[in-house]
């Protein structure tokens, strides 16, 4: 999406945000493998034109691969050559969104360019850690829940439910919440529920014309949320409650979360994580 990552200014001046690691990998790479293991087969990036970096990320670099070879760095050519998308099994295409309208907007920019049926979106700073991936877990519950709108659906708390949109629920179906719709960014006295809703959607793809007459809603901006609660009385909204753990890495503390969590699975790490663990008990001396 063409957001300017302000939070992680100056890191991002120069540097898309969706590019930003955890550890070693781009926040986007992390989106493109979920998309992968969920067997979506044409990936669509709603990117801005200051960000060709994203193209370069995420298309094959033979030349760089290569390079890597010639010079014994098989490995690291292997990895960068799995990363990248293989246009013979996936198709990739990229749209501009040029100016910040909202995410709905960002999601009608790519109207022609996806293929007929549900339309998946996924947005790269919420990374979700789960086996399997949060989106493969959403394909297989939305083939049987009947609903034309699913989203990825989390438990917080009254403190924090005024950053989400959130659900209006009608009913509870093991993972599966029913809603009469959504509210975005309710104040906590005023909030519906406490299911909030995070970045994986499955969406019937009616959505592209209730966006296209879709107006401005909270900051003067085209939401998503909006779009989708017009359409629950005619196509039904589920919330799905995934097995995982999801980080919030459009913020610092998330992005730290998020490394730490990875850093804590590798055992290569293992030794700097003791290393600081202890270094955090000590106590600090007075000055």
């Amino acid at each position: 999406m063409a957001g300017l990552g302000t939070r992680f200014l100056p890191a991002t001046k120069a540097t898309p945000k969706e590019l930003l690691p955890v550890i070693d990998t781009p926040l986007i790479q992390f989106a493109i493998d979920e998309a992968r293991e969920a067997g979506v087969e044409r990936m669509v990036f709603v990117s801005h034109p200051s960000k060709t970096a994203i193209e370069r990320h995420v298309r094959a670099d033979a030349d760089l691969i290569e390079t890597l070879r010639a010079r014994g760095k098989a490995r690291i050519a292997e990895a960068l050559e799995a990363a990248a998308l293989d246009e013979d099994e996936h198709e990739v295409e990229f749209t501009m969104q040029h100016e910040q309208r909202g995410l709905g907007h960002a999601v009608l920019c790519a109207r022609d360019l996806v293929l007929p049926g549900p339309v998946a979106v996924l947005l790269p700073d919420d990374l979700i850690l789960s086996r399997p991936g949060c989106l493969a877990q959403m394909v297989e519950a939305y083939a049987r829940c009947g609903a034309g709108h699913m989203v990825a659906a989390m438990d917080v708390t009254p403190e924090a439910v005024s950053r989400y949109g959130v659900l209006d629920p009608v009913g509870q179906e093991g993972a599966i919440t029913r809603a009469r719709g959504m509210v975005e960014k309710p104040a906590a006295e005023e909030a519906p529920s406490l299911k909030a809703v995070v970045g994986r959607y499955i969406l019937h793809p009616a959505i592209f014309e209730t966006l296209a007459s879709q107006g401005p809603g909270a900051h003067d901006e085209i939401q998503l949320t909006d779009a989708i609660a017009r359409d629950t009385e005619r196509l039904g909204l589920a919330g799905f409650a995934f097995s995982g753990r999801r980080y919030d890495c459009g913020s610092k503390a998330g992005m730290l979360e998020a490394t730490l969590a990875v850093a804590s699975r590798d055992p290569d790490y293992a030794d700097v994580l003791a290393e600081w663990r202890a270094e955090a008990t000590l106590p600090i001396a007075a000055e």
